[in-house]
């Protein structure tokens, strides 16, 4: 270990407010600022047309993106020459998320050009921090899923594995969140108003996608003929790895009629005809998941998802051929990753392409699109396993449904003892036609594996018993410690030196130092200055005081009852009444912090948004309990607000029904800063669990099996509420309307459902979580205790990289190797 350099937070220097230099900044910082200068006036002049007199903020972000972006394409350019001459195997993940938030601060981090442009910016007098703050999130995804292809995508290129991403350019994105009278509002996201200054549009990778029509046998094969159609234009982000060493490519596929506009339409005073055409092309490409609750919006999914699809493999195709002519050969070269069931319609359109455009047989073109597929289930939910009606399949992609049920047949006649199939009861099921078609197939924790193998692929595994393997998911260090958490980012440099960033178990080096009064007390000044900076910004944004001093208790994640975020309200309004009953307590005062969206069309999630508002609204209020109880929910969760929530949390709410969440990504990058984690053995809990220590970490609740067990009594929610004062007396505080302004309908059928199907055994695991966030309380009021568990997270945590999981896919799933 070196000798610790002494540690001081300078709160005028870093707020993510400066840059916390490491020394190959300060380095980079002496070459390139006069360069990164020169950058800037440049596209100042020739890019935005202004001088520096006159440059807007907007001006400064877009000329200060575009120099960096300059610095990108030398890397971005050898990476693509070297992956040809070397005749490499690509990796392309298909992903109908990526959420790959801001890129301007990431790209300057990966580049080790923070002091650089800090100097260059200020010396143009512009404020750096602002001008990285004026950068919209791309609004690209919605959760966990879209983050993880993000994270996947800096790994792929930290790692120097040849890469493309392939997705969808929306244009509104999921919603921008809004609250009204406490309820959720949706409005649409508006990050494309402003010219995007990553992106490089690329007319000549356009390709038509049909829909509808009708096919006609060719012997053999068939001839589909669509009877709609669309462009799907492609449009280039580089992504750049750690140090720059390497980077690869995001390709979306923004949608554009065939005719962009009907002149003698127009010209006939039919003014809207004459447009319609681009307006129901650039409706697929306009925003993520729309609502499915109507028909309409389901053949939208559906066309979404063959649409980036098909565009997607048709690019692959055409660089596969530009290097080789034989496509039984495909596998060799191309290795092709479904995030979730979005994509799974890959599997019928590639074999098309083999079989009817490219003349192999069927069964040689399944084999070498299996091949080249692997799938990654994040979920077992059943309505998350996409099922669209054959009629629907039928009608949109009339010569893909022939195909699903060839594959379905084939699969029957080669397998004849199964029980699974991919048609039933009228459905296609996307899940079993993903793993089909996949020569592998991995869940996301140790424990999500084991329940893919044992419950909804179980007939499957059977079959297949070596296609499922587990790739534990992970984040990417570079962004969720380095550039999210500067300060901590700094302590660990100057504990255990360079070189981190890129090998994250380095971290357990951190252990000798935890003995250390020092460290631990360095420690605790990151996170304090880190709450202050949250307290205010929180402040500003919603118009409350918040104690920094207090304990930060945060649940950030899209909002599903299976998540459980009305647990935790719960529990906040029991501990509300024993305050109120108990003035005199020794309670730990809390700031409850939540963060997230609901599906516009999910009422019931939404229902619990409204309430934690409605608490929240009552709670804030009390004089009594308001200094020692909060609740906090700042609108419109993203990337960016992550940045700011997730190095401030004390506290890590990770409280999912067990055998529910797949996996989980929040839960790693709050136990990489230092939040201790209250939570079930769900998803990669129980990894984290395990690595961090039982004694450094809050569990509770039922385990999966049990919660099954628990099911089969049809009045266990019952049971559990007459089991319950607190819960019964929360509950009926609800019910009463006292959140509601008296009236005791609005939360009805949300109490209702708690009281009679609780499926998510809300109700069954609430006493097992008030003891748990007692014992929070008891460890918050020993404070060194709490940082050095906190600092076990940090060094124990290195294993949750994404970097991990990435080599991984390359030797488990996608046989490649890097190239740096």
């Amino acid at each position: 270990m070196r000798t610790m350099r002494p540690m001081t937070v300078d709160n005028t220097k870093d707020t993510r407010g400066g840059w916390m230099a490491t020394p190959s900044d300060s380095d980079s910082a002496q070459i390139t600022a006069c360069t990164l200068r020169t950058g800037i006036l440049k596209h100042l002049e020739y890019s935005q047309a202004k001088d520096l007199d006159h440059a807007s903020l907007f001006d400064m972000r877009m000329a200060l993106t575009l120099a960096i972006r300059d610095q990108v394409i030398e890397p971005w350019f050898r990476a693509t020459r070297a992956a040809y001459a070397a005749r490499s195997k690509r990796v392309y993940y298909l992903s109908m998320e990526f959420l790959i938030g801001r890129l301007l601060e990431d790209a300057i981090l990966n580049l080790g050009l923070g002091d650089a442009a800090q100097e260059a910016v200020a010396g143009l007098g512009h404020d750096f921090r602002a001008v990285l703050d004026d950068e919209p999130d791309a609004a690209l995804g919605n959760g966990g899923l879209g983050r993880l292809a993000a994270c996947f995508l800096d790994s792929l290129s930290t790692l120097g594995c040849p890469a493309y991403g392939y997705g969808i350019r929306y244009e509104h994105g999921l919603f921008r969140q809004g609250f009204q009278d406490g309820q959720q509002i949706e409005e649409a996201e508006d990050w494309l108003r402003q010219r995007h200054g990553w992106e490089f549009e690329r007319p000549e990778a356009a390709f038509r996608i049909g829909f509808g029509g009708e096919v006609s046998e060719q012997g053999k094969t068939a001839l589909w003929t669509p009877s709609d159609a669309v462009i799907a234009k492609a449009h280039d982000t580089p992504i750049i790895g750690w140090q720059g060493k390497w980077a690869n490519t995001l390709r979306l596929w923004g949608a554009e009629p065939i005719r962009a506009f009907d002149l003698t339409a127009f010209n006939s005073g039919d003014y809207a005809g004459a447009a319609a055409q681009e307006g129901l092309a650039r409706t697929i490409s306009r925003v993520l998941y729309p609502d499915d609750t109507t028909e309409q919006g389901k053949e939208l999914r559906l066309k979404q998802e063959f649409f980036f699809t098909a565009a997607s493999l048709r690019d692959i195709l055409r660089r596969f051929l530009s290097e080789e002519a034989d496509l039984r050969q495909l596998p060799t070269r191309v290795a092709i990753q479904m995030n979730d069931t979005h994509p799974a319609i890959a599997g019928p359109e590639l074999v098309r392409l083999l079989l009817d455009e490219h003349g192999l047989d069927f069964d040689t073109a399944v084999d070498t699109a299996r091949g080249c597929l692997a799938y990654t289930n994040h979920t077992l939910l059943p309505e998350a396993l996409e099922r669209w009606p054959e009629t629907l399949m039928a009608r949109v992609l009339p010569r893909h449904m022939q195909l699903i049920e060839r594959i379905d047949d084939q699969h029957a006649r080669q397998n004849p003892t199964r029980r699974a199939t991919v048609l039933e009861d009228g459905a296609v099921k996307m899940g079993e036609l993903s793993f089909i078609m996949a020569h592998r197939v991995n869940g996301v924790s140790a424990l999500h594996t084991d329940l893919v193998k044992s419950t909804v692929f179980a007939d499957l595994h059977r079959l297949h018993p070596e296609r499922i393997v587990n790739q534990t998911n992970g984040v990417t260090p570079r962004r969720w410690l380095k550039g999210a958490n500067p300060a901590l980012a700094a302590l660990i440099t100057d504990t255990i030196g360079t070189g981190w960033e890129d090998d994250l178990e380095r971290l357990s080096e951190l252990e000798p130092a935890i003995t250390q009064p020092d460290f631990c007390a360095a420690l605790a000044a990151v996170k304090d200055a880190n709450k202050a900076r949250l307290a205010d910004w929180l402040g500003k944004t919603t118009g409350q005081t918040i104690d920094p001093g207090a304990m930060f208790d945060t649940q950030i994640k899209r909002f599903h009852e299976y998540k459980r975020q009305h647990l935790n309200i719960l529990e906040t309004i029991a501990l509300w009444q024993e305050m109120r009953a108990d003035p005199g307590g020794n309670w730990a005062p809390r700031v409850k912090i939540y963060g997230g969206k609901a599906a516009p069309g999910y009422v019931m999630a939404k229902e619990i948004i409204h309430l934690i508002n409605a608490v929240g609204s009552v709670i804030n209020a009390d004089p009594r309990t308001r200094d020692r109880l909060r609740v906090v929910y700042p609108a419109n969760y993203n990337v960016s607000m992550a940045e700011k929530l997730i190095p401030a949390t004390d506290l890590s709410e990770q409280i999912s029904t067990a055998g529910k969440e797949a996996s989980g990504t929040g839960n790693m990058k709050f136990a990489l800063n230092g939040a201790l984690t209250i939570g079930t053995l769900d998803g990669a809990n129980v990894e984290i669990r395990a690595l961090v220590g039982a004694e450094n970490f809050f569990l509770f609740g039922m385990d999966a099996g049990e919660v099954v067990a628990r099911r089969t009594a049809p009045d266990h929610a019952a049971q559990a509420i007459a089991a319950s004062p607190r819960l019964q007396a929360a509950l009926e505080m609800v019910e009463s309307g006292a959140f509601s302004g008296g009236n005791r309908d609005t939360f009805a059928a949300l109490c209702a459902n708690l009281r009679g199907h609780d499926y998510f055994t809300v109700c069954a695991d609430f006493d097992s979580y008030w003891d748990a966030q007692r014992e929070v309380d008891s460890v918050w009021a020993d404070r060194e205790r709490w940082t050095t568990m906190a600092a076990h997270n940090i060094a124990r945590s290195g294993w949750f990289s994404a970097d991990r999981t990435i080599k991984g896919y390359m030797s488990e799933v996608w046989q490649i190797d890097p190239m740096i």
